[in-house]
Order: C-alpha cells, then structure tokens, then sequence
C-alpha cells in the first residue's frame, strides 16, 4: 500500500515519520516548505512535487493541515487527481460542517473521505502514543486502520462522517474550560495565602485530582441517575457559597465559579437540594434541548474497554 502524506508541520511531520518508519509503508509526502521532508526522504519516503501528482499515485491519502480553509484548499485537488475507491483521511482539527460538505463532494466521485482529527499534542505524535477519533464509512475504517495505528495507539471510531471532528471540538472546549476554571480557583487559592506548589500538590491528591475527568460523567450524568446521591446538592451549594465568599473577602474574580453557583442555585430551587450534587447539570441539557441517559451497563463495558 502506497501512503501519501500532506502537511509535514508540527504534527503532521512526526505522524508521517512514524507511518513510514514504523509502519513501514511506502510513502509519498508533500508540504509547502520542502525542507520539511527532509528526515522523511532520509528514511525512504518520496517528495513529491505536488498534491495533484502525489494524489495520482497514492493508495491512501492523509492529511495534517492547519484548519478548514486549508482543508478545502486541498481537498479541491484531491477531487480532481484521487483515484475511485482511494480514502482521504483528513486528520486536521476541522468544521464538521466542512468535513460534510466535502464528504458529500468526493462520495459523488466515488472517493471515500473520513475526518480523523488527533490529540496527544507534538510530544503525542513523535511518541505515537495519540488518539484518532475516526468519523465516516466503517467499511474503509476497517480496512484501512492498520496505516493509522502506525501513527496512533488509540485508533477510535466513532460514527458517520463529521463525528471523529465533534468529539475533537467537545474535548479541546472541555479542556480550555477546564483550564479557565483552574486559572480561577488557583488564584483564590494563592491570593487566600496558600503556596501555589503546595496547593498543587495537595489538590491532585483529592478527589478530583485521582479521577480522569470525564470518567466522572459516567456515574451520573451520562445515567441520568441522582437518587442516591453520592453528595447533596445542598451540600456541595454551600461549598460553593464558601469559595465565592472567600473570593470576596481577597478580591479575586470569579466569574466562572459564580455560574456555577447560580446553577446550583437554580437547583436548589427546582426542588433538588437532596439530590446529587451534579444535577444542574440537567438545566444545561434542557436549554440544549437534549436528553441524554445510557445504560450502566454500557458505560461500565466502556470502561472496562479501555482501562
């Protein structure tokens, strides 16, 4: 199988250094700046002078590109120069909106496309410890998995088209909320007087900090389940009064902290005070206009999946 690889930037460039030496495949690469390739040629891949002649030739095509535009730019070439039956797997950080605009184009013409956004960062793909969250026809997925497990160790399909680039969105918004949310609570922390290495090292020990985060949406969230509660909501609003008082007292700002107080508020006065603390949660789901609820059993066999 012949692999061509677009994009030898930051990530692309140790994905397609490990397709090729790990994976062993043969391999074209393009990228914008031709000194890129060069530990790619130096390992047996072959520079190709552009997408159109690299499209022609290839098997398979995977591209590393910076977003959308560029995802267009190129996949109006590929239209033009791919092969019937030769996958495009688009591992940029797309709009699904995008990715199903030019999945409907190149299905016209007989070219399957799949969205395959990474995460795991640079340090990720030059280790190869990376995720791929696959959306598009499970068929070219399965046959086609073993050149992306060379790039990846966590090579996860998720559904049609465009669902491999929602699940890359709700994680990175996840993780820049998560990453505000500690900005703020870190500055009450230090400004209330405790030492910020002694609060990190404190904190990762507690609850929270021993727990993958979204493991914890397992329990009752994704179940819809808050009776029993693990922790009252009464409780866990009083927590919040506690922090946000605190913050006054010092001066800090809160904005994220006093949503969600007032979404434990609200709570409170939908009448769930006894009930598990993470049942605000609901209120977001009513504004969405979503209801999620999945089996216990079908979460526990996930978890036991993956460890």
């Amino acid at each position: 199988m012949k692999v061509g690889f677009i994009g030898l930037g930051t990530m692309g460039g140790h994905m397609a250094y490990n397709a090729r030496t790990k994976g062993g495949f043969e391999m074209l690469v393009h990228d914008l700046r031709r000194e890129t390739s060069l530990r790619h040629v130096e390992a047996g891949a072959v520079w190709a002078d552009d997408i159109a002649s690299l499209a022609r030739e290839c098997d398979v095509v995977l591209t590393s590109l910076p977003g959308p535009k560029e995802a267009q730019a190129v996949g109006a070439v590929l239209l033009q120069n791919m092969r019937k039956g030769c996958p495009w797997f688009d591992l940029s950080t797309n709009s699904p909106t995008v990715v199903r605009a030019l999945y409907a184009e190149f299905k016209q013409k007989g070219i399957p496309m799949l969205d395959a956004p990474v995460s795991g960062g640079p340090a990720g793909a030059k280790s190869g410890k990376l995720a791929l969250l696959v959306g598009g026809d499970r068929a070219v997925f399965d046959k086609h998995k073993h050149v992306l497990d060379a790039i990846g160790d966590q090579v996860i399909y998720i559904g049609d088209i465009g669902a491999g680039s929602v699940a890359k969105l709700v994680h990175n918004m996840a993780g820049y909320a998560t990453q505000a949310a500690l900005a703020e609570v870190f500055t009450l922390g230090v400004k209330a007087g405790v030492d910020p290495l002694e609060l990190f090292a404190a904190i990762r020990q507690c609850s929270l900090g021993r727990q993958r985060t979204f493991d914890r949406l397992g329990k009752q969230f994704m179940q819809n389940k808050f009776d029993p509660p693990d922790f009252a909501l009464k409780l866990a609003h009083k927590d919040c009064m506690l922090a946000t008082e605190l913050a006054r007292e010092v001066g800090v700002p809160m904005r994220i902290a006093n949503l969600a107080l007032a979404e434990m508020t609200e709570g409170l006065n939908r009448g769930w005070a006894d009930l598990d603390s993470r049942i605000p949660m609901l209120l977001q789901e009513e504004r969405s206009g979503v209801k999620i609820k999945v089996p216990a059993a079908d979460i526990d066999a996930v978890l036991k999946r993956d460890g």
